[in-house]
């Protein structure tokens, strides 16, 4: 490789993906240095890549002397029945939209697209009225419902081109050696289709996970999740910087090794998703 191949390749490739690498973990870094960072030291000096010493202390005053632990278990009860609603939905909806044609069909998936265009913000007061009426209000079902209205739209649309691709005749041929049409769906359909499905599952859980409108409209009392949690460890004169860096570490660990678990599943799940035929 001669000289000028090498400065080429250089600024037009590495150069610049060094800088997407450094602005997409540098914050994460930071946040992992500022918890392990003591007070006094983050009070004195600041944040620093060489601190005059490590401590695990704020992650023990955020366990010790908060409900931390608790929150981080509505997250995880709310995400994970957001999943389950979610998917049991947009599968449904899915396979009809794949396999049947009917009047209105593309007016349907235009308007689930559309859904995505506005502000949750716009839903608050509805939901709000809703909830309360039933007495659902500040509930895990009411979050796992309110984050559902989010999530399901988009997820129809994923799973509607994966479910698309798997071809008709296969769960045509179920239904002719015995198999009803829920049947061959469940048996044939779902199976080729679990790729998608466990990505669509995914987006859900991350999506219900960082959450944060919902949860602190909706819940916030005796349903608090991580995203609301974290936001009151900012005191209205202080704020103590170690402790709200170990709760965001906390907050996004769960994410991060679920995404780390299961990448290679997702993004093979969301490209052949994307392509027919």
């Amino acid at each position: 490789m001669n000289r000028a191949s090498f400065l080429k390749r250089l600024l037009t490739i590495h150069i610049p993906a060094a800088l997407v690498v450094l602005l997409a973990v540098g914050p994460f870094a930071w946040m992992v240095l500022t918890s392990l960072t003591p007070s006094a030291d983050i009070v004195a000096r600041g944040v620093s890549l060489t601190p005059a010493g490590w401590s695990a202390d704020n992650y023990a005053r955020l366990l010790g002397r908060t409900s931390f632990l608790a929150n981080m278990g509505h997250s995880f009860i709310v995400a994970l029945g957001t999943v389950a609603l979610g998917l049991l939905v947009s599968v449904s909806a899915a396979y009809a939209f794949s396999r049947f044609r009917f009047p209105g069909r593309r007016l349907l998936m235009l308007q689930f697209l559309l859904v995505n265009m506005f502000p949750i913000v716009l839903l608050i007061l509805p939901l709000f009225v809703l909830m309360r009426r039933f007495g659902i209000l500040d509930t895990h079902l009411g979050l796992i419902i309110a984050n559902a209205t989010t999530a399901i739209p988009f997820a129809v649309w994923m799973l509607t081109s994966y479910v698309g691709a798997i071809p008709k005749s296969l769960d045509e041929a179920a239904m002719i050696d015995g198999c009803s049409r829920l049947s061959a769906m469940r048996r044939v359909v779902l199976p080729l289709a679990l790729p998608g499905i466990i990505s669509t599952g995914i987006y859900i859980f991350i999506t219900a996970w960082n959450e944060y409108l919902y949860a602190l409209t909706l819940g916030g009392r005796n349903v608090r999740t991580v995203t609301v949690a974290i936001q009151t460890l900012i005191g209205e004169f202080q704020i103590e910087w170690g402790l709200l860096a170990a709760g965001g570490v906390f907050g996004a660990l769960p994410v991060t090794i679920l995404f780390l678990l299961v990448q290679r599943r997702l993004v093979g799940g969301l490209t052949q998703g994307a392509v027919k035929g």
